[in-house]
């Protein structure tokens, strides 16, 4: 019996412990903080910021079928997939202009998808392809 008063009376301080801990009188946890306000970028500045990564912009039909050519006499399987080579041809040049190590070995991996395996020869043969079109220019 005497365990059962002892128990009840710790359950009964524990409550008025908890109740006591969760005052309501803090104003910062009731009223949330406002968030800073971001203006969201104009298009000029995306482009401004996609051309100093390296990024050159999607190319125009003349200019695709250009590279493809480039591409295709380099390494003649990268392009079995166009949309794929020029997005990986794009990802390269932003390599190329960032002055990156192993170019050879990064085309290498950019160019091999699906069934497409390139190697570190074709990647370079690719990097030469890329430079010699002018299509890694921004």
């Amino acid at each position: 019996m005497n365990h059962r008063i002892t128990t009840t009376g710790l359950l009964l301080a524990c409550a008025f412990a908890l109740t006591a801990c969760s005052s309501s009188d803090d104003k910062t946890d009731a009223e949330p903080k406002p968030k800073p306000s971001a203006a969201e970028p104009t298009q000029k500045q995306k482009d401004d910021a996609v051309r100093s990564a390296g990024l050159p912009p999607k190319p125009d039909a003349a200019e695709q079928a250009k590279l493809i050519r480039a591409l295709q006499a380099a390494a003649p399987n990268v392009v079995r997939y166009e949309d794929r080579a020029v997005d990986a041809s794009r990802n390269q040049c932003m390599a190329i202009n960032g002055k990156a190590k192993r170019l050879n070995w990064l085309a290498s991996q950019r160019f091999t998808y699906k069934d497409v395996m390139t190697t570190e020869g074709q990647g370079a043969k690719i990097n030469e392809a890329l430079r010699a079109t002018g299509f890694c220019e921004v």
